[in-house]
This record gives C-alpha cells, structure tokens and sequence, in this order.
C-alpha cells in the first residue's frame, strides 16, 4: 500500500489527529480549513477570484470603434450601408454649395506662396 493511500485512509477517521491532519492539508492548499455554510463559501468564492481589473471580459467589453467606423465608411462607400447623418452632412454641403456660400477648401500645406 502506498504512503498516499495509507494518509487518504487516514484521513476518513474520525479521530481528532485525522481531523487536525485535514485542517493542515486544506490550509496548505488554498482550501477552505473548517466547515462552512453556503453563505460563506460564497465570500471565500469572491474572494478566490481575479478581480474585476484583471479580468479580460471586462475590460475588454467595448468594440473596437475605430476599425468598426473604417469599415462603416467603407461599407457607404460601396452603398451597402447607409448613415443617414453623413447623407445629411453632404446635403447641406451641396445645398451650401448651390446658394454660392460654400466653405473655402483647406489647402493640405497650407497657404504657400
């Protein structure tokens, strides 16, 4: 018989050095040492977990907004998507436009002479 088997065996008596010998070994591995109720071990589950910072599906919840927006405009671009508040953006551009009151275009070196 293995020493392991003689301690597992050991360990199912009632004696009061079983009990004290099971104590240790849950101390020694992270368990929970004594008896407890439900509600207690729900604390020592709380208290087991990685906290809310360090946890990826937390701080990893929102989409990536930048490569959703490139795609979104590429998607208008091809016409399969339509973003009603950039129509309307180009609408009042192009009715600037037809009144003559269109912003001047920025020039991308600036004013060169």
């Amino acid at each position: 018989m293995s020493k392991y088997a003689k301690y597992a065996d050991l360990t199912k008596l009632s004696t009061e050095y079983a009990r004290r010998m099971l104590r240790l070994s849950n101390r020694i591995f992270g368990e929970v040492a004594r008896p407890t109720n439900s509600k207690s071990m729900k604390v020592v589950r709380m208290y087991s977990e990685k906290p809310l910072n360090l946890r990826r599906e937390v701080t990893h919840y929102y989409p990536r907004h930048i490569e959703t927006g490139w795609l979104m405009r590429y998607l208008r671009h091809y016409g399969l998507y339509r973003d009603e508040h950039e129509d309307f953006k180009e609408e009042m551009e192009r009715m600037r436009l037809l009144r003559g009151k269109a912003k001047p275009k920025r020039q991308p070196g600036g004013n060169k002479k």
